[in-house]
């Protein structure tokens, strides 16, 4: 069977314009004006409509086991939502949780194999170095999966020691992998968290005020001096502060091969949602700023210092004493309750993969903060550049796998749980109006979501080998 999606607005990272996509076998055939129209062919017509490419979501966490509980969507329900929301590929982080390094990576493959409904890859984290991971490394490259993250903070549990992590960068610069890097600065995160409890300060806000928007500036920097001084590339993951911004843009000026990221949760919300009654919702590392972060990190996107936006998709309930009925069955998590009296045993993380690209062109496009061109050049084609997946995914072209979403630039809508299909009893964004949705989706020409009905499947999604990315 053969696809015709014909009259859509094309938009791609340079241009809109009109054209009609034929898609056989998975694959974009041909591209142009006024197709002609094979036998045996189905046709959708997208006159009024926006063809973009499936999003590219460089950052989410899936099933992961942290702070006595586990992340609420697993790899179903995290990339159905995903689906809904217009992203088509996602790349998940594995735990480093044993050794050889590859066992690690043969367990998240039992978790996703046969549930991901939308294509997806793994990065590695490295949380411990010895001579074995060294040595394992390399492997991951011949496994596709030319990626690594690192930490400077969550001590005594993720986070290495600053020479390791030049060590591990070296080991990466030889072979042509990148290294992601969670910058913040977990010393001073450890005394502020201490001396807050101490003094009985166990709200919300005060994971924020525990880990200081300049403890993020100088791991930034301290990163691009480990880029430098290692010659391995560096990916700022969650960028949360203006000043990393003027770090990422001091260093690339430099010519350090250093790229960075944000998410919408930065974008979107300020310290003053943490200290709401349900403020708890909003903890996630590294914190939700100020508005000035805002508007300097909203500069960043605008003006090609940032090169993409992820997500940091990790949900957990807000209240896990209490049942939710996701596909007519009950489930019940522990989450956010958590760290109630106790803002530093809050599981940090918020739901996010679906309504990434929903929110953002409503506060990115609509708010002219952002073209159409670079709303695709954010969170589809520079993430599968980077990320070792160009042109296979985030571009429309022929020979491109048909990740395509059919774009309604005029619906509204009121968003929040009830169109959002995370697995969780909240969204950050409820009651917002929203301009512009994805009506459909197609995942390797399949249609997976056709105007809010599920058409996918678990087990649909298929992992995705990666090679080397650009340094964009």
């Amino acid at each position: 069977m053969k696809l015709l999606i014909r009259s859509g607005s094309l938009v791609t990272p340079t241009k809109i314009c009109r054209a009609d996509l034929l898609v056989e076998d998975g694959i974009i055939r041909e591209i142009g004006v006024d197709l002609s129209i094979p036998d045996d062919t189905e046709i959708v017509d997208a006159s009024g409509k926006l063809v973009m490419p499936g999003g590219v979501d460089p950052h989410v966490h899936l099933d992961l086991p942290t702070f006595g509980t586990v992340s609420s969507d697993d790899h179903y329900t995290g990339t159905k939502a995903a689906a809904f929301g217009g992203t088509t590929t996602v790349i998940d982080f594995i735990p480093q949780q044993s050794e050889p390094l590859l066992s690690n990576l043969e367990a998240w493959h039992n978790k996703a194999a046969g549930r991901a409904a939308i294509d997806y890859s793994f990065h590695m984290n490295i949380t411990h170095l010895d001579e074995q991971v060294e040595a394992d490394l390399p492997l991951l490259v011949r496994e596709g999966i030319p990626s690594i993250k690192v930490f400077t903070a969550y001590n005594d549990r993720l986070r290495l020691p600053d020479g390791d992590i030049f060590k591990v960068m070296r080991i990466a610069n030889n072979h042509d992998i990148l290294t992601l890097l969670h910058a913040e600065n977990g010393d001073v995160i450890d005394i502020l968290i201490r001396e807050a409890l101490i003094a009985g300060h166990t709200e919300p806000i005060w994971h924020a005020r525990t880990r200081p928007a300049w403890g993020a500036v100088e791991s930034a920097l301290r990163g691009a001096a480990f880029s430098a001084q290692s010659g391995g590339s560096l990916y700022l993951v969650h960028m949360s502060t203006a000043g990393e911004v003027d770090m990422l843009e001091y260093a690339r000026e430099k010519g350090i091969p250093i790229m960075g990221e944000t998410c919408p949760q930065y974008l979107c919300f300020t310290e003053k949602d943490l200290q709401r009654e349900d403020g708890a919702k909003w903890i996630c590392s590294p914190p939700i700023r100020i508005g000035m972060d805002q508007v300097r990190l909203w500069e960043g996107l605008k003006d090609g210092i940032i090169q993409a936006v992820g997500t940091d998709h990790c949900p957990f309930f807000y209240d896990g004493t209490k049942e939710i009925i996701y596909e007519g069955q009950s489930i019940k998590i522990p989450g956010k309750e958590l760290g109630e009296g106790n803002f530093s045993r809050t599981p940090n993380g918020l739901p996010g993969v679906g309504d990434r690209l929903p929110i953002m062109w409503t506060e990115g496009v609509g708010h002219k903060r952002i073209t159409p061109q670079q709303f695709v050049q954010l969170h589809c084609t520079q993430p599968a550049k980077i990320f070792g997946l160009y042109p296979r995914k985030g571009t429309i072209q022929v020979g491109s796998d048909a990740d395509i979403v059919i774009w309604n630039p005029d619906y509204s809508l009121t968003y929040g749980i009830s169109v959002a299909r995370h697995r969780t009893d909240y969204n950050l964004y409820e009651g917002w109006e929203l301009k512009g949705f994805p009506e459909k989706v197609f995942l390797g020409g399949d249609l997976i979501v056709d105007q809010g009905q599920w058409c996918g499947r678990a087990g649909g999604g298929k992992f995705l080998k990666r090679h080397a990315g650009e340094i964009i």
